[in-house]
């Protein structure tokens, strides 16, 4: 039997919308689930490039649900994720200026700028929330990269909530794209992360093989024995008294 294009085309047409819709539903599930633990003292929101003259899509979806969790008081305070990667732009600060510039004071802003990967921004960003004597923690993101950073937050126990987008209330907000000074967000000396790394070495770095772990968050002993050449001792951590 011969398959034409068109057909193919169809069926995995029809299979992405259906995954879509489950997946959609399944993160408001989860976010009505893990919205009884509010208010949380900050939420982490991932990155995600700036093409240095207006918000695209992801960017628009990522900071608005931000702006919307703050304005309905489901959290206290804002952690936006990212290094430059794939522009000059540091990403974590481009996002920080447009939700300062929707209205949310600066002094409720933090900026987490080593991350490079999505397993980065969730891990660096939650070691920057308990350096801020934040307790209560939620990854605040997009259905898409909730589904893979929720089996990542799992495996590590990691205690941090999912509050994914729930696309029917982000559609029903008025999102006006604010005017922005990005002078103070542009790396020095950019690189791309393409020129600095092949496709095995960004996979890797997708799947948190670059973190540079704490000892304390690493609860199985096998991730102990797996990671511990890139494991800070505990020993090693200057507490403060």
């Amino acid at each position: 039997m011969t398959i034409r294009p068109a057909a193919v085309f169809i069926v995995i047409f029809l299979l992405n919308t259906a995954c879509s819709k489950m997946l959609f539903r399944s993160a408001e599930k989860t976010f009505q689930k893990d919205l009884v633990n509010q208010p949380y003292d900050v939420i982490i929101v991932p990155g995600f490039p700036y093409n240095g003259e207006n918000w695209d899509r992801t960017l628009k979806m990522r900071i608005n649900w931000a702006k919307f969790l703050y304005d309905k008081g489901y959290t206290k305070n804002v952690i936006f994720s990212g290094s430059a990667v794939a522009t000059k732009y540091i990403e974590s600060r481009v996002m920080a200026n447009y939700a300062e510039a929707m209205g949310i004071p600066r002094t409720k802003l933090f900026t987490e700028e080593k991350a490079e990967h999505s397993t980065e921004n969730v891990y660096y960003s939650y070691r920057l929330a308990k350096e801020q004597g934040f307790t209560k923690i939620a990854l605040a993101t997009d259905p898409y990269q909730t589904s893979y950073m929720r089996k990542f937050i799992r495996n590590f126990e990691l205690p941090v909530y999912l509050l994914p987008t729930v696309l029917d209330t982000l559609r029903i907000l008025d999102m006006p794209e604010p005017k922005i000074d990005v002078s103070n967000t542009i790396q020095a000396n950019f690189v791309k992360l393409t020129d600095r790394e092949n496709f095995f070495q960004r996979f890797r770095g997708t799947i948190g093989r670059y973190i540079a772990w704490h000892e304390e968050d690493l609860k199985k002993k096998k991730y102990r024995r797996r990671y511990k050449d890139r494991m800070i001792p505990s020993s090693a951590i200057t507490r403060q008294p």
